[in-house]
């Protein structure tokens, strides 16, 4: 797996025994951006609304104007509430399954994907037929066969050079890029195992309305089905599953995992994961996810390394004496800056293309799934390379395809069991 090294505009070095190490490589020469940058947002519920704001911010660090020019959401009253924001005429807000067809023909120059995950593949596929920039959130799979289609996507984006920028806000945080940095300068030696973690609630349940479909209870209630966010160690623990690829600079082996359900109330999703992921070399990262109201939480990284340990964004402790990085981004907010970063990629002949790595961190947190859901001990190249697997050509019950065809039937709200009593 290819890890992109830290994207900015300027070169911060880190001196450790003598050797003067690149921490970001300096940009060449920035052509100018458009003076008005036009953008669309397909997904108007809460993580939409948030990244179209990022989005606009990120255009002022900039210096130029962000314009929206179209909405998209399945359901009405979600794009007309965000609307009431950008003010846009009615033939600029769409509506409907297929809404995300309908801004591919506007003159949006990016597009925001910010829908439930398992809509992603199809989603970006269409916005690199269509020639747009992509902000593409994660996570952009929901099962192995959509993870890939990510990738060839991604190829076709990178032939076409548009930009492609994913929601893994860490990457382009100074405190996560300080620790990268010094960890590839060797200031802790190997990493030998580590820990990441996010325990928290869930963040939120919507009860079926009556007389509701099964699509639109299911759409409404995405976060609480496998089949539309991954389940919450694919949808929010690959944060930090992400920090462990990035920091060991590949994806894992092996993955042997549990978890199981004791609280959740609607859905098919498990409350808690507990993966052991297998890096090889003798390198093993345990991953830890819970979602259960009223118990501890704890969200972040832990790496030992031979000579010392990290945090995924915190203090270092090591062995020798080692120089601070300095990193310096346009703006301490890495939820805009990851926006100023896929801009500013787009117009100076480097543009970011982040689908491989998303797509190939997104089969890792998928992995962990499987193994939990089956019991099973799982590869990772059973979900990437190894056709003859039986988890190669995994798909969701209910796919993105069957919401634009109207033929969505709700899967059984009970979780996987997995084994033999």
């Amino acid at each position: 797996m290819s890890t992109p090294l830290p994207r900015r505009q300027f070169v911060s070095t880190l001196a450790v025994g003598g050797l003067a190490l690149a921490a970001a490589p300096a940009l060449l020469r920035a052509d100018p951006i458009p003076a008005k940058v036009k953008v669309a947002l397909i997904g108007c519920g809460g993580r939409g609304t948030g990244a179209i704001a990022q989005f606009l911010a990120a255009c002022k660090v900039l210096g130029v104007e962000g314009e929206v020019v179209a909405l998209a959401d399945a359901f009405e009253d979600r794009a007309k509430r965000l609307n009431e924001t950008y003010k846009l005429p009615a033939n600029r807000v769409f509506v409907g399954y297929d809404a995300y067809q309908k801004v591919m023909a506007t003159d949006c120059a990016f597009v925001l994907l910010a829908t439930p995950p398992a809509f992603r593949p199809v989603h970006f596929a269409a916005a690199v037929a269509a020639g747009k920039h992509c902000f593409v959130e994660k996570p952009v799979a929901v099962d192995p066969v959509g993870a890939r289609a990510i990738i060839a996507s991604g190829e076709v984006a990178r032939s076409k050079g548009l930009a492609v920028v994913a929601g893994t806000q860490r990457r382009h945080d100074a405190s996560y890029l300080r620790n990268k940095a010094l960890i590839d300068a060797g200031v802790i030696g190997a990493l030998r195992g580590g820990v990441v973690q996010w325990n928290g609630t869930v963040p939120w349940v919507r009860r079926r309305a009556k007389g509701e479909s099964d699509a639109d209870y299911m759409n409404r209630n995405w976060l609480n089905f496998t089949e539309l966010s991954g389940d919450h160690i694919v949808e929010q623990h690959i944060h930090n599953v992400d920090v462990a690829i990035w920091f060991l600079g590949r994806p894992p082996v092996s993955a042997l995992g549990f978890g199981g359900r004791a609280r959740r109330e609607t859905g098919n999703m498990f409350d808690f994961f507990s993966v052991d992921y297998d890096f090889g070399d003798g390198v093993r990262i345990h991953s830890q996810c819970r979602q259960i109201t009223g118990t501890a939480g704890r969200v972040g990284e832990f790496f030992t390394g031979a000579e010392g340990s990290c945090y995924g964004a915190g203090k270092v402790f090591a062995k020798q004496k080692y120089e601070t990085p300095v990193i310096k981004l346009d703006t301490d907010d890495s939820m805009v800056q990851e926006h100023v970063d896929l801009i500013r990629g787009a117009y100076n002949g480097k543009p970011l293309n982040d689908a491989r790595q998303i797509a190939e961190t997104n089969l890792a947190v998928i992995l962990g799934r499987i193994s939990a859901y089956t019991g099973d001990l799982v590869k990772f190249d059973d979900l990437l390379k190894h056709e003859k697997s039986p988890y190669y050509n995994l798909t969701a019950a209910v796919g993105p395809l069957d919401f634009e065809k109207g033929t969505v039937k709700l899967p059984a709200e009970v979780p996987s069991i997995p084994g033999k009593a």
